[in-house]
């Protein structure tokens, strides 16, 4: 019998995500939110060299001015409360993508990944961020290559997979999902009996894909028309599978096309297949299954398979970028 399947609220502070960014000493997590320490009264940035506290004397702060709200001064080791040499010009594209990512309650998202295998994450893109990720689609310099989904039986459309440096908007949040995503994704193995674990940063797992060959990077653009479609499948790319994956809709519902909603199925042991159709505003985003996923049954957990795709475009066009955080052979 697999362990049971607790809540990540249940879980102690240390399977926090942000406790991982912490532990990590992650500086891509810097700024996205701030920790203080109880015994000393002081508040830090993730990457804080100092030595770590214990975790029960821990608390989290979306912001500076929160920390000190509650009665917490800056860390005169990291100096949470000054602008670092290299945050002296930020990117204000990515400073906004970092505020809408710690606004996000990521206790919500695992409690909605376990119940139903899928979590909304809200708008993560503006719409001209959105509209300058899709614009590349027509630059072919930044893919590695284009499937046109009809020649292989996957569908009607086409998708390209982007080559290596990804563009900025991917390469910000790339890791800094997958840092709060890699606590549920190890609660998840662990509930269905799976040895595999994930490492705090997404460089880690990533140095892991490529040392086993998978080398190829697998965030894509994918774009439809009209009568165009994507059939149920799973993205699996190797031996190294993470077994969360996002999608970020760039194109407005209703306006630049209609139809073409993000259909989910799960197949239980024994039962009919569940399918469940994801509702998306451009900018908005999902996170859902890879393959499969814990669900708590009388006689412990067991796993469920899960596939996506994209019903029938009925007009217009339709691009969204996905992001798949291991990479392929």
């Amino acid at each position: 019998m697999n362990a049971p399947l607790r809540k990540l609220g249940e879980q102690p502070t240390e399977q926090d995500p942000r406790w991982a960014a912490v532990t990590a000493r992650d500086r891509s997590a810097d700024g996205t939110f701030y920790y203080s320490v109880s015994t000393t009264g002081v508040y830090c940035r993730p990457s804080c060299p100092a030595r770590h506290a214990k975790p029960g004397h821990v608390r989290f702060h979306r912001t500076r001015a929160e920390a000190e709200r509650a009665g917490f001064r800056p860390c005169k080791r990291c100096k949470p409360d000054q602008v670092k040499p290299d945050q002296v010009e930020p990117d204000k594209r990515t400073e906004g993508i970092s505020a809408r990512l710690a606004a996000i309650d990521w206790v919500a998202v695992a409690e909605g990944l376990d119940s139903y295998g899928y979590a909304p994450l809200g708008k993560l893109l503006s719409a001209s961020e959105g509209a300058e990720l899709a614009g590349l689609y027509e630059d072919g310099s930044r893919f590695r290559s284009t499937v046109v989904m009809a020649r292989h039986g996957f569908g009607r459309g086409e998708y390209k997979y982007f080559s290596y440096p990804l563009p900025n908007t991917i390469a910000t949040l790339r890791p800094a999902l997958y840092r709060a995503l890699a606590p549920i994704a190890n609660r998840w193995h662990a509930a269905m009996g799976i040895e595999t674990s994930f490492p705090a940063a997404h460089a880690d797992f990533i140095k892991r894909c490529h040392d086993a060959g998978q080398q190829r990077p697998t965030p894509l653009l994918l774009r439809y028309h009209e009568g165009d479609y994507n059939c149920l499948h799973q993205d699996l790319y190797g031996e190294h599978v993470f077994p969360l994956q996002v999608v970020i809709l760039l194109s407005e519902p209703g306006t630049d096309f209609t139809g073409g909603e993000l259909v989910l199925t799960e197949q239980r042991p024994r039962m009919q297949s569940r399918a469940e159709v994801v509702p998306l505003a451009r900018g908005e985003a999902v996170v859902f299954a890879v393959h499969h996923r814990p669900v708590a049954g009388t006689r412990g957990t067991y796993r469920v398979n899960m596939r996506h795709g994209v019903s029938r475009l009925r007009s217009g066009e339709r691009t969204t970028a996905g992001i798949i955080f291991h990479d392929a052979k």
